[in-house]
């Protein structure tokens, strides 16, 4: 069975050729950037650490990557830098082995999904890991369950992915898929 992390790899992996845009809304230490820099055309990759965009760059820069765009800016404003994407991948939380205080918040979560969703082309795809073990974490989980919640069935097929025996609170998946032109909003 794929861990929610792996199952989010495995789809957008379906979706993303090396025609396409993509963006990884939080950069963290540059897993999902790389992994999509191995599939997309490009990566647009956000975060507001600067120890996340050199992680990510060395990370890119041992695997020979050059096509992605790391910016240090918050992920709300995706819609200055991309439109027409295949995919976005979220890791909502805190950067691992960083400051614990400095989390994704729901406001600007939520802008940036709902711009990522009128970005998205037909058929395009977001993963979304929803960590919520640390202070603050449940609301923004409960907030984007209840936005994803009320997409139209008609514009976006909306799934969760996760264990139901584990104890701590375990992360889980959000996946979206863009079936008609989105209106929302």
């Amino acid at each position: 069975m794929l861990r929610p992390l792996e199952m989010a790899h495995q789809f957008l992996a379906e979706v993303v050729t090396k025609e396409d845009v993509v963006v990884d809304a939080t950069m963290g230490n540059g897993h999902d950037t790389l992994f999509l820099a191995q599939r997309a055309k490009k990566v647009v990759a956000f975060d507001i650490q600067e120890q996340a965009l050199e992680k990510t760059r060395q990370r890119l820069q041992e695997a020979g990557l050059a096509n992605v765009e790391l910016l240090l800016v918050g992920h709300e404003q995706l819609d200055r830098y991309v439109t027409d994407v295949k995919a976005g991948i979220f890791n909502l939380g805190y950067l691992p082995s960083a400051d614990k205080s400095v989390i994704t918040q729901p406001k600007t979560t939520l802008l940036a999904l709902e711009k990522l969703c009128r970005q998205l082309v037909l058929g395009g795809r977001i993963a979304m890991m929803i960590y919520y073990g640390h202070e603050g974490g449940e609301i923004e989980r409960d907030a984007v369950l209840d936005f994803v919640s009320r997409l139209s069935q008609r514009e976006f097929t909306a799934t969760i992915y996760r264990t139901l025996n584990q104890v701590n609170r375990p992360p889980f998946l959000v996946m979206l898929e863009k079936i008609k032109e989105y209106k929302h909003g």
